[in-house]
C-alpha cells in the first residue's frame, strides 16, 4: 500500500504551463494547451485529459472562426474563462501551489500504473464540469454585466462541446468490449458517472453562486463544498483497475 501511495504521489517535473496571465482568446487557450501537452510524458494522466480537451477545443475554434456562434462575444468569454480555470489549476500545482480539490486526484494519480487512460480523461471532465464550469459562468456574467439566464444559450453550446469531449474519450480511450466484460470494476466506474447530471449540477451551482455574490463568505463556502464533493467523485473515478 505504501508503495502504491508513493507511485500515486509522484509527478513528473513537467509540465509547466506558466500561466502568469489569463488567456484572452480561444486561440490563446489552444496555444497554451499545446504547450502543456508537449511537456507531458506519455501516459501522464494530465496529458491524457489535455489531449482530448485540446482536440475538441481546436474543433470549436474552427466553428467559432467560421461564425457559427450567434453571440461571438459571450461564447468567446465563456469558453476562455472555462478553460482558464483548468489551465490555472494545473499551473498552480506545477509551481508548487495547491490546486482546487477537484483537480487533486488527477494530479496525485497521474502516473499510477493501475489507472487506465479513460479514467484519467473522465476524472478531468468531472473536475472541469463539476467545479470550473459554474465559476466560468459567474466570471462571464461579471465580465459582460449580465445574469446566468442571459447565458443559457452559450451554456448549452459549451455543453455540446462537453458531449463531443466525452464521445471522443469513449471512442479513443475506452477498452474493447471483451476487456470491459472482464474488468468489472472499470465497467462499474465508467457507467456510474453521468455527463448530463454533471451539466445540470453545474448550471444549478452557477445560479446559486450568482445569487450569493453579495455575500462573499457564503459564496466561497458553497464553492469550497462543491469543490470537495467533486474531488471525492474524482477519487472514485480514479480507483485503480489495472
Amino acid at each position: 500500500m505504501a508503495q502504491l501511495e508513493q507511485i500515486a504521489d509522484e509527478a513528473p517535473p513537467g509540465p509547466d504551463p506558466a500561466v502568469e496571465t489569463a488567456p484572452t482568446s480561444i486561440a490563446d487557450v489552444i496555444e497554451r494547451m499545446r504547450a502543456l501537452g508537449a511537456l507531458c510524458p506519455e501516459g501522464d494522466g494530465v496529458g491524457v485529459f489535455n489531449q482530448v480537451y485540446l482536440a475538441v477545443t481546436e474543433a470549436v475554434g474552427g466553428e467559432f472562426d467560421a461564425g457559427r456562434f450567434p453571440d461571438r462575444a459571450a461564447a468567446s468569454v465563456l469558453d476562455v474563462r472555462f478553460a482558464e480555470h483548468y489551465l490555472t489549476a494545473i499551473g498552480t500545482a506545477e509551481r508548487g501551489g495547491l490546486a482546487p480539490e477537484c483537480w487533486r486526484p488527477l494530479l496525485q494519480f497521474r502516473r499510477h500504473p493501475g489507472v487506465r487512460p479513460v479514467q484519467f480523461a473522465l476524472a478531468g471532465i468531472n473536475a472541469h464540469i463539476g467545479h470550473d464550469l459554474a465559476l466560468a459562468v459567474v466570471d462571464t456574467c461579471r465580465t459582460l454585466g449580465c445574469a446566468p439566464p442571459d447565458l443559457e444559450d452559450e451554456f448549452e453550446r459549451v455543453g455540446d462541446l462537453l458531449v463531443l469531449l466525452e464521445e471522443r474519450v469513449r471512442e479513443e480511450l475506452m477498452p474493447g468490449p471483451d476487456l470491459l466484460e472482464i474488468a468489472d470494476p472499470l465497467t462499474h466506474l465508467l457507467t456510474s458517472w453521468s455527463l448530463q447530471r454533471a451539466r445540470d449540477g453545474a448550471w444549478s451551482a452557477a445560479k446559486v453562486l450568482w445569487r450569493l455574490r453579495a455575500v462573499p463568505p457564503l459564496a466561497e463556502e458553497f464553492r469550497r463544498r462543491t469543490d470537495a464533493t467533486v474531488g471525492l467523485v474524482g477519487r472514485f473515478l480514479l480507483t485503480p483497475c489495472g
